[in-house]
């Protein structure tokens, strides 16, 4: 049985015309004083979904309980991908959590397919009742963008900072991903356990900016369907 203590809130700021590093210099003033860790890198997704589009219906109605899943990897998006996870977000109101599996390394380059991807998959190593909520997907986008991470002082609050959105679209015959949505946004998610819920509204009041609901799959497929109507 899953725990309360395993979700988490996420609050988002979709920032439009803004500089990175005036977004980075209200994160160091904030009263809870947020600083760098990791290093930056670029996130890399492939998104899934119901031939209905299910998942993105669920999102765009507001339905508090629904799920996304995606293959995440680091670094370069194009390649041999040596340490891809299946992740399998849950959100419950204006609660979610993360479930990450460890899947089989692949090729991701114009030749990919839903074929290969599907065998990929059922290839890996996977949970049967994982199996079971992935049953029906299959890819519909792939999303890359460059992320920033910070800590808040007292390691309450943690704060991503996302630019540099690409998105392609993932099609069922020949993938040459040659074309991209760009857009230039940033993305700004500050992230606490179920725990600090009380310290929250201090916190995201601390900012200048005002909460958005922000789904970056929502908006590549929305994107791409303007692109390519």
């Amino acid at each position: 049985m899953t725990n309360i203590e395993d979700y988490r809130f996420e609050t988002k700021f979709n920032i439009k015309n803004a500089i990175l590093s005036d977004v980075e210099y209200q994160l160091k003033t904030h009263p809870k004083i947020f600083s760098r860790i990791h290093e930056c890198r670029f996130v890399n997704n492939i998104y899934f979904d119901t031939l209905n589009m299910d998942n993105y219906h669920d999102n765009v109605d507001g339905l508090s309980d629904r799920i996304k899943v995606r293959i995440r990897w680091y670094g370069d998006l194009f390649g041999f991908i040596e340490r891809p996870t299946l992740e399998i977000k849950i959100k419950k109101g204006g609660l979610g959590r993360k479930i990450s599996i460890p899947i089989n390394s692949f090729l991701f380059d114009n030749n990919i397919s839903i074929k290969y991807m599907e065998d990929m998959i059922n290839n890996s190593i996977i949970p049967i009742y994982i199996r079971e909520i992935i049953r029906f997907v299959r890819p519909t986008l792939i999303n890359r963008y460059r992320r920033v991470y910070y800590l808040s002082a007292d390691g309450i609050f943690r704060a991503t900072l996302d630019n540099s959105q690409q998105f392609y679209k993932f099609s069922y015959g020949y993938n040459t991903f040659v074309e991209s949505v760009k857009i230039n946004n940033i993305i700004l998610e500050v992230k606490y356990n179920y725990s600090a819920r009380s310290m929250a509204p201090s916190v995201i009041n601390g900012f200048l900016f005002r909460v958005t609901k922000n789904s970056k799959y929502v908006n590549g497929i929305e994107l791409l369907n303007q692109v390519y109507a």
